[in-house]
């Protein structure tokens, strides 16, 4: 479990420096060279993310469940005599 915590942090660290490259694209005083940098930027984020997502996909779907200990349903009913 704890590497899915980790790999959380990580995935909410990408997508926060994603947001943040996108606020940067839209300073109207950057040069092209600085805009394709950004853009570049942006695309590289992208694919790490994507990789991050499915890394914990993958992990959630094949970690263990807990083990339910069966329940005794003939041993809940209650009888009433009329």
């Amino acid at each position: 479990m704890i590497e899915l915590d980790v790999l959380s942090r990580q995935i909410d660290t990408l997508m926060a420096e994603q947001r943040a490259a996108w606020s940067e694209l839209a300073i109207p005083t950057l040069t092209a060279f600085d805009r394709r940098e950004i853009r570049n930027r942006i695309k590289q984020g992208e694919v790490e993310l994507r990789d991050h997502l499915k890394l914990r996909t993958e992990r959630l779907r094949f970690e263990p469940r807990p083990v339910e200990p069966p329940s005794d349903h003939l041993a809940n009913i209650e009888f009433r005599l009329f």
